[in-house]
């Protein structure tokens, strides 16, 4: 198991590919602290895990503050005792994606603060946890969108900065033998994305995914497992030597 023995953090873990990466990290040993405004989500979860033999325990903290995010991460360690990687998952949708320069104030702090400051706090609480184990990793769940122009100016702005952030805390973390890295999701089939989240009847969401399957070379969405599958390689001993890397997970939309 690649993951035997280490304690990890996921932020947004109550759903989506928040989900799948507990779900993920937990098959390959990990003990896993699942973080998330949505109680029914996360508590879900842990039974999925604890069904099929892990470890797991949520904690509701919403992490775009202070008192969320240093309440997370003591949770974990009052739980584990330790803490070996940071999933930094969680994540809001822009609700104005048209005209998005126009957006109003409210939703601007409201995304940026989930997926920009969010990142920041959990990272800020969760490094010096992670130093006392003398190594570890952080996974920055990015996208696509924090290199090319999707999903409206306030959600690129969050995700591009988001990349560099981690590229940043790559550079500084290096001597203490902490990888940071980011994912980029590509169009995945997750209640954000199909429209579930948003009360989208079960025929337009298949509508929704399948034309965003269409502007994707590989013709289809992504799975969030395909997301897991690649957290899991960048949390474990065999990516030992990348850091400061945004991987995108998008079947080649950003090849175009």
């Amino acid at each position: 198991m690649r993951l035997a023995g280490k304690v990890v953090m996921v932020t947004g873990g109550g759903s989506g590919l928040g989900e799948a990466i507990a779900l993920r990290f937990a098959e390959e040993g990990a003990r896993v602290s699942i973080i998330d405004v949505d109680k029914v989500g996360g508590e879900r979860v842990v039974s999925q895990i604890v069904e099929r033999g892990g470890m797991a325990s949520f904690t509701a903290a919403d992490i775009s503050c202070t008192e969320g995010a240093r309440s997370a991460v003591l949770a974990t360690i009052d739980c584990y005792g330790r803490l070996d990687v940071l999933v930094n998952n969680a994540g809001l949708a822009a609700t104005t994606i048209e005209e998005s320069w126009n957006v109003e104030e409210d939703e601007w702090d409201r995304l940026i603060g989930v997926n920009l400051k969010g990142v920041h706090l959990c990272s800020k609480f969760a490094i010096p946890e992670i130093k006392k184990r003398g190594s570890g990793a952080i996974v920055n769940i990015a996208s696509i969108a924090g290199i090319v122009s999707v999903g409206g100016g306030h959600y690129t702005a969050s995700k591009g900065a988001v990349v560099m952030l981690t590229k940043t805390l790559a550079v500084e973390l290096a001597p203490d033998d902490i990888r940071v890295n980011a994912i980029g999701p590509g169009f995945m089939i997750t209640p954000m994305s199909t429209g579930e989240r948003d009360g989208l009847s079960e025929a337009d969401q298949k509508v929704r995914i399948e034309s965003f399957g269409e502007l994707v070379p590989a013709g289809r969405c992504g799975q969030p497992v395909e997301v897991a599958n690649v957290a899991l390689f960048l949390a474990s001993d065999e990516a030992s030597y990348v850091t400061g890397q945004l991987l995108c997970v998008d079947g080649g939309f950003t090849a175009i």
